[in-house]
């Protein structure tokens, strides 16, 4: 799979935030389809960094009302935790 195919966006949240700044650890939206190999080729690919964890999970999504009152539902996606080698940064924003 392509690199630009597998990693969708970066996910900017306080949670995430805390984690980059704490631990080396950064959070993508990542493709369905993604394995944790690919995920860790396209990052080592795309920022030039040592990729030492991947951690995956597919996010449910959540279920919500319309105005008229109609169910629908959020688009479910998968999230990527990337932990990267000591010393090794990504320039996000």
């Amino acid at each position: 799979m392509n690199a630009n195919k597998v990693l969708n966006s970066a996910r900017l949240t306080e949670k995430a935030n805390q984690l980059s700044a704490e631990f080396g650890q950064y959070t993508f939206e990542v493709n369905r389809a993604a394995t944790k190999h690919a995920i860790r080729e396209a990052i080592e690919k795309t920022f030039k960094v040592s990729v030492t964890r991947v951690n995956v999970l597919n996010v449910r999504g959540k279920n919500k009302k319309s105005r008229q009152g109609r169910p629908s539902q959020t688009s479910d996606f998968k999230k990527a935790v990337v932990t990267l080698k000591s010393g090794d940064k990504i320039e996000l924003v």
